[in-house]
């Protein structure tokens, strides 16, 4: 696929920033300064006040001999960052890709997403008409490579497009400055008469790298597409992202479902190609007004099956406010992992854990009723009883030992044993009563003791010694012994119960 990049140009970026929260300065003349050696200098104007003849680094009191009436904001630093970071997080419904260009440019990497628009012209008067509407006056430049893209939107006198494989004989009329090069470089050419690209640009690159050094090099193959240039965008683009720009916007709730379905069918068949399942996904739709809807859901097992999948957004989908609509929909799987079909026996199918039919029923429940609801449990190598065991990770972990089944274990384990009163004979005899949570129980049977010596490894204390009992109304629990009965201090404790 030929790559397409778009530059866009905020002529004025924070004194239209200010414009739309004061609306009131529009007609006045703005300057932003800040302080630099005890003076305060000019960091950006407004088109008002470049009209007049103020422009950025300008002295403020010589600015404001020419024109006394300018209005002053003081510059916040970081301020020009932030705006464009901002900025670019919104034309994510435009490309997956948006970067900054500091101090008033986004890059986006377009490859591939002008056609949904109906065409590169198309595409771009979108954009310029979105920003215009927010109060933004901005340049658009698109080509093959960023630097061309950049030059285009800063320097461009006809066409804003540059077609593919053009960007040379755009760049021919060009200033040096079109190369986005430093102003020490740019004085050493005025001096030396460039005027222009088309002066320099057929000269021997050893005798332009001798007298203008590597860099003069690299920004003239960047534009050219002789070198590869990396855009870093606000949000990394993940593997696994589909994206849908709507015509219209949406705000029906079938219509949402339509979208979401388009997006699971691409999605599900690049995984399944992959030989991959998401484990997490996330679908998100951009609403007119600037805000975003979020709904994510999660598998127990990797999963390309789109059907499965959809049920599982479908309870959520009504939890969705598209406002005034919906203009960009995505959907990615920023958590995946391989999902190779499991060899089957011929006459037998998949069982158990390996059922997909049971890790689905688990989707559909811990999608309703939380992730955190349903546990799934294996045994661990420590035989001090509250560490016996840890959650799985997923239905297909292994476990690493085998359960401990020589003695029996009760089904409710509590996470913390609880001091009780019991009534028992000396020294080792099982209880005979005990009081819990205010209720006396009458012990008819018992078993034990079986004594759990402490993980010295881990930390220090005395032993237990285990007891099974049942009372006189059927009810079996797990009791211990802290400690030798001939110790002062010992105390009784219950820790589970048995079905």
């Amino acid at each position: 696929m030929q790559k397409r990049f778009t530059c866009i140009w905020f002529r004025y970026l924070l004194t239209d920033w200010l414009s739309i929260r004061q609306p009131a300065l529009r007609t006045l003349p703005v300057v932003l300064v800040t302080q630099d050696h005890n003076r305060e200098v000019i960091t950006n104007v407004n088109a008002i006040a470049r009209g007049q003849g103020i422009h950025s680094g300008m002295v403020l009191a010589d600015a404001r001999a020419i024109l006394p009436g300018l209005h002053v904001v003081n510059h916040k630093e970081g301020l020009d960052a932030r705006l464009l970071t901002k900025l670019a997080e919104w034309s994510i419904r435009f490309t997956p890709v948006a970067a900054i260009a500091e101090p008033d440019c986004l890059l986006l990497d377009v490859s591939g997403c002008t056609h949904l628009w109906g065409g590169d012209q198309p595409y771009i008067t979108d954009i310029n008409n979105r920003f215009k509407q927010f109060g933004y006056e901005v340049r658009t430049g698109m080509a093959d490579t960023i630097g061309a893209a950049w030059a285009i939107a800063h320097f461009g006198q006809t066409s804003l497009i540059i077609k593919t494989g053009c960007q040379l004989n755009a760049l021919l009329p060009m200033p040096p400055a079109a190369l986005r090069l430093d102003n020490h470089l740019l004085e050493q050419m005025q001096k030396l008469g460039l005027q222009q690209v088309d002066q320099f640009v057929n000269m021997p690159r050893t005798a332009l790298r001798r007298r203008f050094g590597v860099e003069f090099i690299q920004r003239l193959q960047q534009a050219l597409g002789q070198e590869e240039e990396t855009l870093e965008p606000v949000h990394p683009v993940r593997p696994f992202y589909e994206h849908l720009p709507c015509l219209e916007p949406v705000s029906s709730c079938t219509g949402i479902e339509i979208a979401l379905q388009q997006l699971l069918g691409g999605l599900c068949k690049r995984l399944q190609q992959e030989q991959k399942g998401l484990r997490t996904a996330l679908f998100k739709g951009y609403r007119v007004d600037g805000k975003i809807e979020t709904i994510e859901i999660g598998t127990s097992r990797p999963s390309f099956n789109q059907h499965h999948l959809f049920k599982l957004f479908e309870p959520k989908i009504a939890g969705i406010e598209p406002a005034l609509g919906i203009e960009l929909f995505t959907l990615e799987a920023p958590k995946t992992e391989p999902a190779i079909p499991l060899q089957e026996k011929l006459w037998e199918g998949a069982c158990a854990l390996h059922d997909i039919a049971l890790a689905e029923l688990v989707d559909r429940i811990e999608n309703k009723i939380g992730s955190h609801r349903i546990q799934r449990y294996l045994p661990d190598e420590h035989h001090w009883p509250e560490r016996s065991f840890k959650t799985a990770l997923s239905l297909q972990e292994a476990p690493a030992i085998v359960w401990n089944t020589h003695r029996p274990r009760p089904v409710h384990l509590l996470p913390e044993p609880e001091k009780i009163d019991v009534t028992a004979p000396v020294p080792d005899y099982p209880p005979l009563l005990f009081r819990y949570k205010g209720k006396l129980h009458t012990i008819k049977k018992a078993d034990g003791p079986e004594r759990i010596e402490r993980e010295w490894w881990i930390e220090e204390g005395q032993h237990r010694d285990y007891y099974m009992v049942e009372d006189e109304e059927g009810q079996r629990y797990w009791l211990f012994r802290l400690g030798h009965y001939e110790d002062q201090e010992y105390q009784w404790f219950i820790h589970g119960f048995f079905a």
